[in-house]
This record gives C-alpha cells, sequence and structure tokens, in this order.
C-alpha cells in the first residue's frame, strides 16, 4: 500500500463492525484503496486485530472499542476517528446481527437486541457522521442491509425488520443529503462466507449454495468492493442506491 494513492486517497472511513466478515474485508480494502480507517467493533480485540494486518500491509488504520447500539459510545467512535485523522468522509454502518426466530418465538428482548443493532445503530451513525460528512463537501455512507429486506422467509422475522427499515431509511437519508455534499447509498447482500453463516452444518451450507442462480456462496471482499465503488470518486452521481450482491437469488 502506498498512502496518497487508490481510489480512496484522501478518504477517511469509519467502518462499523470491523473486527470480522464483511467488516473486516471492508477495512482491508478500504485501506488498499488509500483511505485511512476507523475500524470499530464491540471486540476491540478483533478490530486491533484486522488494523495489525493493515498496518503490517503499509496502511493507515485504528481500532476503536465501539457499541452501534449506544448513541454515547456512536459521538466517541466518531470523535476519535475525527481526532485522530482530522476529518471524516465515509461512514460504513456494516455492524449487524441475526437470529432464526418467527413470529411467536421472538420475545421483546430478541427484538429489541436486533432493532437496536441492525436499525438503530445505523440511524445513529448517520447521525453522528453527518456533520462530518457534510463538512467534508463529499460524504459518502454506505448501509449494509441484506437481501431479507427484499424478499421473505418464514424465519428472521426481528431481522427482516430491521434491514426493511434500512431500505426506506437510506432513502430517506440520501434524498435529504443529496444537495449538502453527501450521498447515500445501501448495499443487499446475499449469502455471504462470514463466520455466522460458518455455524451452519454442511448440508445446511450446501442447500444454500444450490439455491443460489450462480451455485456459489459469496465473499465478504465482494461486498466491500461494491462499497469501494459507492464510496470513491466514480460514484460521484449515485446516491439513493440499492445494490443487490446476491449471485443472483433475488432478481430485483
Amino acid at each position: 500500500m502506498t498512502e496518497g494513492k487508490g481510489r480512496l486517497a484522501g478518504k477517511v472511513a469509519l467502518i462499523s463492525g470491523g473486527g470480522s466478515g464483511i467488516g473486516a474485508a471492508h477495512a482491508r480494502v478500504f485501506a488498499a484503496e488509500g483511505a485511512k480507517v476507523a475500524v470499530t467493533d464491540i471486540r476491540l480485540g478483533a478490530a486491533e486485530s484486522v488494523v495489525a494486518e493493515i498496518v503490517a500491509a503499509g496502511g493507515v488504520a485504528i481500532a476503536i472499542e465501539h457499541d452501534v447500539a449506544s448513541e454515547d459510545s456512536w459521538a466517541a467512535a466518531v470523535a476519535q476517528a475525527v481526532d485522530t485523522f482530522g476529518g471524516l468522509t465515509t461512514l460504513v454502518n456494516n455492524a449487524g446481527l441475526n437470529h432464526m426466530r418467527g413470529v411467536e418465538d421472538e420475545t421483546m428482548e430478541g427484538w429489541n437486541h436486533i432493532v437496536s443493532i441492525d436499525q438503530t445503530g445505523t440511524w445513529l451513525g448517520m447521525r453522528a457522521a453527518m456533520p462530518h460528512l457534510r463538512a467534508s463537501g463529499n460524504g459518502s455512507v454506505v448501509n449494509i442491509s441484506s437481501v431479507l429486506a427484499m424478499m421473505s422467509t418464514v424465519t428472521c422475522f426481528s431481522f427482516h425488520g430491521a434491514k426493511s427499515a434500512i431500505r426506506g431509511m437510506s432513502k430517506a437519508a440520501a434524498q435529504e443529503y443529496a444537495d449538502k455534499g453527501v450521498r447515500v447509498n445501501s448495499i443487499y447482500p446475499g449469502m455471504i462466507d462470514t463466520p455466522q453463516l460458518a455455524t451452519m452444518l454442511p448440508e445446511e451450507r450446501e442447500m444454500i449454495r444450490t439455491s443460489i442462480p450462480m451455485k456459489r456462496i459469496g465473499n465478504p471482499e465482494e461486498i466491500a468492493r461494491t462499497s469501494l465503488f459507492l464510496c470513491s470518486d466514480d460514484a460521484s452521481y449515485v446516491t439513493g442506491c440499492e445494490m443487490i450482491v446476491d449471485g443472483g437469488l433475488f432478481p430485483g
């Protein structure tokens, strides 16, 4: 990596849930493309491991302990990124959580937990970062939703609700900030090879794989590289866009 070169040269990005999976892939890809990256995660050790990889490869990054469901934690994370790097141009709201429960199986505690991280955390992130993104004059937000915001299953009831909310929130924010120097887009990953997917039995993974028209499970870097486009100046006229990255699972 060479600082100052790449598609994100001059950018400062905060990536939530950056300690593993899709978030870690974002951190690596963004740093490789020249961004200074704040890798945040509720598990500080995981974020620090990703940062160590980035720094060893010649990139610039810091790790921040961060609970996306907390208003105060968002304020602190954004402040640390801005204090360290002198500003903030880019936000990837990636942190998320899922569990397999239907309408009657879900509990109030479970519902609130999913919504607090997946939906409320996305809003808190945009709210905390937006003054700095506006000040940059060329800000970008990518909110990571899920293909399950576009299609239904008989489980994941709370996750469906929260990820569908991200779709509407992203559209509304895109219009609100279209003339304020901040673009807001959203990505809808399908089945991606993350630690959460790794908990499935082999036969479950195979059933998923064969249900995908491209006949393979995606990798986290494929989501990160979609964000790379949306956060780069190549996408300077793109806002309110919904990018479905799922191997053809949901045809749109």
